[in-house]
């Protein structure tokens, strides 16, 4: 038996399901992976590829939690894409004000007391 079969690793990613957490630009990502460092569910890997986004090897384990988004230090490299039961949205009467589940800035709760 030749041991060079026995001393390779690959990794595939588990099969495309309708969740693809993380959604790169590869023109504006320059693969400094620093999105891997902060996910907490290990979900991403490095791009073999120097300077090339990194792989999301395994989208069902997302938890969706943003982090690796709020870490990279590009605009625009990556967004979170929330699956459709999370994204939830409401707007407040007085102010017209659109707001979201896990948006970056949340504006103060309303503390006003409902309305009789």
């Amino acid at each position: 038996m030749e041991d060079s079969k026995f001393n390779k690793a690959y990794m595939y990613p588990n099969p495309t399901s309708p969740n693809a957490p993380i959604v790169f630009n590869p023109e504006k990502c320059d693969g400094c992976n620093k999105c891997i460092d902060f996910c907490r569910a290990d979900c991403l890997h490095p791009n073999p590829e120097p300077g090339k986004p990194p792989i999301m090897l395994y989208p069902d384990e997302c938890w969706f939690g943003g982090c690796c988004v709020g870490a990279c230090p590009i605009p625009g490299a990556n967004r979170m894409d929330y699956p459709m039961n999370q994204r939830i949205s409401w707007k407040r009467k007085d102010t017209g004000e659109l707001m979201r589940m896990g948006m970056r800035n949340p504006p103060p709760p309303n503390t006003k007391p409902p309305c009789v």
